[in-house]
């Protein structure tokens, strides 16, 4: 098995996710064929996206998935690429096992659903992953000029038509694009596209811009499918991550 394998293994077995949504009373069965509806509007006349979610596993963006096609060969520049073949969380650590904010793209990417909150000015993520939220104006405004570098960025976002365009710049640079570790940096610049195709499904995809990793954009498309019958729940990775409270998990670096 391979270095970068065992310490894919070694993160999943670090963070000691508690029980997924999936998994809770009445999930985790697969749920009767049904002809879906048409997606639902609000009274403004635009989609309403709000519901719990659940977005496919994308814990390597190069693999093809049941609901996705991977993307076979990213566009490394000289820079995105060594830090692609040195990375190694068994030496160096992995933010996500340390339990610190997965940030948006592992957060959109992982196992856990994710409820969608939604009026006429915003709307919100609330990830069942560590129980984390993330609110965008959808009004039409700009960036700020001024903004602190975070986690999950700076959003904001505008209606094309049908289609929920989020645009979000200003991320810290301390998180990675998926579980198995693919890099990005600072100048990372992402646009998601959100379409409400009918009742129970968005088709979405995910545009990462990044000049300083990447030689040119690259998109993930991806499917969400609806789950009314669920509720997210509360989730705590430090709570149930022994690793943590006991010393063994090392703090992680930013990459330089």
């Amino acid at each position: 098995m391979s270095t970068r394998s065992c310490a894919f293994l070694l993160i999943l077995a670090a963070v000691v996710m508690p029980i997924a949504a999936g998994q809770q009373k009445g999930k985790g069965k697969a749920s009767p064929a049904k002809a879906s509806g048409p997606a639902p509007r609000k009274p403004n006349g635009k989609p309403d996206f709000s519901g719990v979610w659940q977005p496919p596993r994308m814990a390597d963006v190069t693999k093809d998935e049941a609901c996705c096609k991977g993307v076979k060969n990213l566009p490394f520049t000289a820079w995105g690429k060594q830090q692609w073949e040195s990375y190694d969380a068994t030496a160096k650590g992995d933010y996500a096992g340390a339990c610190l904010p997965f940030g948006l793209l592992r957060s959109v990417g992982g196992p856990h659903p994710v409820q969608i909150m939604q009026d006429d000015k915003y709307i919100a993520m609330l990830y069942e992953q560590n129980s984390w939220f993330h609110v965008t104006p959808i009004d039409g405004r700009p960036h700020p000029k001024d903004y602190d570098p975070t986690w999950f960025g700076n959003s904001v976002g505008h209606w094309e038509g049908d289609t929920l365009v989020i645009d979000t710049i200003g991320f810290n640079g301390r998180t990675r694009v998926d579980t198995i570790g693919h890099p990005h940096s600072d100048q990372l610049h992402t646009i998601e596209r959100f379409q409400r195709t009918d009742r129970d499904h968005i088709d979405y995809v995910l545009t990462i811009d990044d000049p300083k990793t990447y030689t040119k954009p690259w998109d993930s498309v991806r499917r969400w499918t609806l789950h009314p019958e669920w509720e997210i729940m509360e989730y705590s990775c430090e709570e149930n991550n022994k690793s943590l409270w006991e010393g063994r998990i090392k703090v992680p670096q930013p990459a330089q």
